[in-house]
């Protein structure tokens, strides 16, 4: 299986193991222009991580790992449905 993970943030894996796939209602997005999206999202953790987080692309502004027994700042909201969904996170 080949990922292309290491393209915009320097890092590669050296191996993956599929943990979920979000799909549906729940994953239903409007953009402020009004451009509306039902996202899926398949969630794989990767071991054995090699490189530094590195922005590579125009579109990141920071890059870096969190602790998720902390709560993160600023998270995706559907970044933070994921995590909990994927039981990396608590629901509070």
């Amino acid at each position: 299986m080949h990922f292309e993970d290491g393209g915009e943030a320097g890092l590669r894996a050296e191996s993956y193991k599929l943990i979920s796939v979000f799909s549906g209602e729940d994953m239903y997005y409007q953009y402020p222009h009004g451009d509306e999206v039902y996202n899926v999202m398949a969630v794989y953790e990767a071991s054995g991580i090699k490189g530094s987080p590195t922005i590579m692309d125009d579109e990141g502004l920071e890059l870096r790992y969190f602790d998720l027994d902390q709560p993160i700042p600023e998270i995706n909201p559907f970044t933070e449905y994921v995590l909990k969904k994927a039981g990396y996170i608590r629901t509070n």
